[in-house]
């Protein structure tokens, strides 16, 4: 029997343009925007059985930022890093933690930033 093995999944620069922020220009003409995202799970049985059933399946963790970053609005990144964590929490009951970097590339600000980032964490403490 192999032994338990925890893996984290990185999804790096993940792109999209969305229409965030305070600003009203910022919702309607819109900005560039980066994900990372960091999934850790116990993969043991993913690997034992080399099948996706029992892996965390990160076409699905890409559909998760997709559906948060390009759907509904949202003023702050903060609250976008905050969404896909609970998202993934919600779609993924076998996800023990995850991390989350949101930037916002170009943010509309009076100096020069390639850009402005949240980072987020989340933990599962029961016993799913």
């Amino acid at each position: 029997m192999k032994k338990s093995s925890l893996m984290t999944l990185t999804i790096k620069d993940a792109e999209f343009y969305a229409y965030h922020g305070v600003k009203a220009e910022e919702q309607t003409m819109g900005g560039k925007y980066q994900v990372d995202l960091d999934l850790t799970y116990n993969s043991t049985q993913a690997i034992i059985n080399d099948n996706v059933k029992y892996a965390l399946n990160y076409e699905e963790a890409m559909f998760c930022i997709e559906e948060i970053i390009v759907g509904e609005q949202y003023n702050l990144v903060e609250t976008i890093a905050n969404e896909i964590l609970n998202m993934a929490m919600e779609r993924f009951p076998h996800l023990l933690k995850a991390n989350v970097r949101v930037r916002k590339m170009n943010a509309p600000i009076r100096r020069v930033v390639k850009f402005v980032q949240a980072e987020q964490s989340i933990e599962r403490f029961d016993s799913e």
